[in-house]
């Protein structure tokens, strides 16, 4: 212990102190990541709802959000997938996610995200509400199976529309593919190389196959318990409110955050420790 008046051991003492709430903090959060997957990889696509240039401009900030939110973990991110929208912000967008536990975090970033804001958009500055969804995705390895069968897959090569250099300008390096009996579609145009871009399409189609078989199975053990949850306008998981107040609010657990700025760049582990303890607790 330190002697009373010693400064230097004190200080000592209060930064080790202050470490170790950091650790056993950190052991409590993966305590409770012990889900299947949650201890690996993700891949998480945006997509934005209906409302044209603002609903796009808002599904761009959510990208950006993530971009910091990894930043802020050490995590390394890979934009796969890129599609601008008409005038501004974006169509979709697909990145990968690599780190410890961040299918565990940002599974609870899953759903639709609500933004209240004057639309720099609109010339009369008035108050718009748009929506953006958010779909994370386990990011498997080789051992776990999805069953997909070429029959079922339709392969389209186009041109780059990003960033990429003269190669990526003159060849159809990018590839979409369509999973015929889900209708699901996912694409990649990050590499130069067209079979890389087919291996990390071919990647994101596993994972979001499994999801839905995943899902499938959930709904079944919901509608067993009767205690499946209406889809409806209602169904946001979190409202971000710049105007006429600042707020953002998670409504699956309460937790609210005044500093909006803050959130938008980045900070959003407060809502992401609030849902884990909440899924604990339910």
């Amino acid at each position: 212990m330190a002697e009373a008046g010693d400064t230097e051991a004190e200080a000592e003492v209060e930064q080790q102190t202050t470490q170790l709430e950091k650790e056993v903090s950190q052991a409590e959060l993966e305590r409770m990541l012990g889900g299947e997957h949650d201890a690996g990889n993700a891949i998480l696509s945006l997509h934005p709802g209906a409302g044209g240039l603002e609903a796009q401009g808002w599904a761009d900030m959510l990208l950006r959000l993530y971009l910091r939110w990894t930043e802020r973990k050490g995590y390394k991110t890979e934009i796969v997938d890129y599609q601008p929208g008409e005038g501004g912000g974006l169509k979709s967008a697909t990145l990968t996610v690599e780190g410890p536990y961040a299918y565990g975090y940002l599974r609870a970033e899953a759903g639709i995200h609500r933004l209240v804001r004057i639309s720099p958009f609109d010339a009369n500055a008035r108050r718009h509400t748009s929506f953006a969804s958010v779909f994370v995705y386990p990011d498997l390895d080789d051992t776990v199976e999805v069953d997909i069968r070429p029959e079922d897959l339709r392969v389209d090569t186009y041109r780059s529309s990003g960033a990429g250099g003269q190669h990526v300008n003159k060849t159809d390096s990018a590839v979409r593919i369509t999973h015929l009996p889900t209708g699901i579609v996912v694409a990649c145009q990050n590499e130069r190389s067209q079979h890389r871009n087919r291996a990390m399409a071919m990647k994101v189609l596993r994972a979001k196959l499994y999801e839905v078989e995943l899902e499938k199975q959930k709904e079944k053990m919901e509608d067993l318990h009767k205690s499946k949850k209406d889809i409806a306008w209602g169904s946001q998981i979190r409202s971000y409110v710049l105007h006429p107040y600042r707020m953002v609010k998670d409504h699956r657990t309460g937790a609210e955050v005044g500093n909006t700025d803050a959130v938008l760049d980045g900070d959003i582990d407060t809502f992401i420790e609030a849902y884990l303890l909440h899924r604990i607790a339910a």
